[in-house]
């Protein structure tokens, strides 16, 4: 294991890039889907069950977990890491996501963002120094800057005053987060859906040298056809030998085609919040077992899977535990969703060293569209 932080690229596929980020924690294989623990946990799901699956990295969440537990009783209790038993790679959020859409409850300057705290009311100040402590104090090993997030669509006005504000605190979180071996502090790219200031900020976050590079405000209301010409614009100007991150994104569609545009990392509450409500990932697309249809199909989500999830539990079981509202429903469609997502990346990851991405993406997409055909017919 390293004590530095790196990131090399082993193979490429047009735009599309498989590969390595390694740090002391351990290793993170490009490209990569990191599930989202929010308050530190990934919803309805066991760590060793989450390494299981493929995982190599999670996500943790700046603002939910400054608010409870608070950042420095977790430092007190030994981190983030020992507290949750994931001894591997966490990346933390920053905030200002979520910041974004608390508007009501928030007051924004140079300083930084100003709210209360959804929960007990409790005022708060969230500036660019603080983001990067607490982040340190949960023991993270990639932090986010601190960033103004805009919803799209938006005035141009709004969606350029936010990008400079950002890069004004990237360089603040850059300063504060200072020489940390084996950690990394990555910026965010923002421009909304705007190409030349997409650009002009991509520009100046590279001129900072940060050891890694996200894609953020999008996923926030606009096409995917915008998103994706975000990326394709966005993308030339980041410097080739440092991680891509795609922040907030999506469906698995939205991956693949990112992945194929020369994104290296994803998130997304995606996976677990449909598992959660009756909605299931598989190679054959998306299915609601709300539907009364699954009542007495008596054949497994899918008996392909290595999940047992997937392969062990009929539909029939798993549409009864979703209509009656029971716990393990909310568990096994998690972690089929999640088994569904890591097995799409480490597909991806082989078929870009194969050198036959486009391949791979044109057979999943037809595995999706066939199920849909075979189900209107």
């Amino acid at each position: 294991m390293t004590d530095q932080f790196s990131f090399t690229v082993a193979a490429t596929d047009g735009s599309a890039r498989t590969g390595e980020i390694r740090m002391p924690r351990g290793v993170i294989r490009t490209p990569a889907f990191m599930p989202v623990g929010t308050a530190g946990t990934v919803k309805a799901m066991y760590p060793e069950q989450v390494k299981a699956l493929g995982a190599d990295v999670v996500l943790g969440n700046t603002y939910h977990l400054m608010l409870r537990p608070g950042a420095e009783r977790v430092a007190r209790l030994g981190g983030l890491h020992a507290m949750m038993q994931w001894p591997y790679p966490i990346l933390t959020d920053s905030g200002g996501f979520q910041v974004m859409s608390l508007a009501g409850l928030r007051k924004l300057d140079e300083t930084g963002v100003r709210f209360q705290s959804h929960l007990d009311g409790s005022t708060h100040l969230l500036s660019p120094e603080r983001s990067i402590e607490i982040q340190g104090l949960l023991g993270s090993d990639i932090q986010m800057q601190l960033d103004e997030c805009v919803r799209l669509p938006a005035p141009e006005s709004a969606i350029e005053s936010a990008m400079r504000l950002s890069l004004r605190w990237a360089e603040r979180c850059r300063i504060a987060f200072g020489d940390q071996p084996g950690k990394a502090m990555f910026g965010i790219v923002q421009g909304g859906d705007i190409p030349a200031l997409r650009v002009e900020s991509a520009k100046a976050l590279v001129d900072l040298d940060l050891k890694g590079y996200a894609v953020g405000g999008l996923a926030v209301g606009e096409p995917q056809a915008t998103m994706l010409a975000m990326i394709e614009t966005v993308e030339p100007h980041l410097p080739t030998h440092k991680p891509r991150y795609l922040m907030g994104v999506g469906t698995p569609d939205d991956i693949v085609q990112a992945v194929s545009r020369g994104i290296d990392m994803f998130d997304c509450v995606m996976p677990t919040r449909a598992g959660r409500h009756g909605m299931v990932y598989t190679r054959h697309g998306r299915l609601n077992l709300r539907n009364a249809r699954f009542a007495e199909d008596n054949t497994p989500l899918d008996p392909e899977s290595t999940c047992p999830a997937a392969n062990l539990y009929s539909k029939a079981y798993l549409h009864h535990l979703v209509r009656a509202g029971e716990i393990l429903g909310m568990m096994l469609l998690t972690w089929n969703n999640l088994s569904y997502y890591q097995d799409l990346m480490a597909g991806l990851r082989a078929a870009i060293a194969a050198g036959r991405l486009q391949d791979f993406i044109g057979e999943t997409r037809e595995g999706w569209q066939k199920a849909e055909r075979d189900r209107a017919a």
